[in-house]
């Protein structure tokens, strides 16, 4: 498994890039957007990586942050969603703004990125909503086994009390944070004059340190 690929950029071309690595050339799909955004020919780059497998391919999908291979990576863990598409949604859509859309049903801003119809957005908000509930179920089952502190209950209880909190916490959660180091993250934020948006993107600036 590869988890990054650091090298110098060698091509650009559409829908990949090429980066030597040793004298070994990587071809590595992209998004538009990451593309335009890697860096110039010439240049060392490193780009996240998501290795995929098949009977009939192997094929290596790069990313300029943590934030959009996570969300590449649970795009295509819904069913009827492949490589494809997740791409074309990571090049007209931040991770903020598709995690907000899914913790607030907001079928219409998914509809918006090109290839996703409303059942797709319908089945997107579905599971991943259905992952989150999960694994908050599994966070209750754990924090009724061993009891934590209460100055760390009075912080959950405060943030689950604040809504637009809960949403930026759950919005997170969409995309693979875990939720202590979430509450954690956001005792470093003045939550009462950030909007939900505003919260997810210094959360995830907080939590990919």
């Amino acid at each position: 498994m590869l988890a990054y690929i650091k090298g110098i950029l060698e091509m650009k071309m559409t829908g990949y890039v090429v980066i030597d690595v040793g004298g070994l050339g990587y071809k590595v799909f992209m998004s538009e957007v990451g593309i335009e955004n890697i860096g110039n020919i010439g240049q060392t780059v490193k780009v996240h990586t998501y290795y995929r497998v098949r009977e009939d391919d192997i094929s290596i999908y790069g990313f300029n942050t943590l934030e959009e291979l996570k969300m590449f990576e649970l795009l295509i863990s819904v069913s009827g969603v492949g490589a494809k598409t997740a791409l074309t949604m990571l090049a007209t859509c931040e991770p903020s703004e598709f995690a907000l859309a899914v913790i607030s049903e907001d079928v219409k801003a998914l509809t918006q990125i090109p290839g996703i119809g409303a059942k797709s957005a319908q089945r997107i908000i579905l599971e991943l909503k259905d992952k989150i509930a999960k694994e908050q179920e599994i966070e209750k089952i754990n924090a009724q086994v061993n009891s934590k502190e209460k100055v760390e209950n009075k912080i959950q209880i405060a943030m689950e009390n604040n809504n637009k909190v809960a949403e930026a916490v759950a919005a997170l959660q969409v995309l693979g944070y875990n939720k202590k180091e979430i509450e954690k993250a956001f005792t470093k934020l003045d939550k009462s004059t950030l909007t939900t948006e505003e919260l997810i993107k210094k959360g995830l600036n907080l939590l990919g340190k």
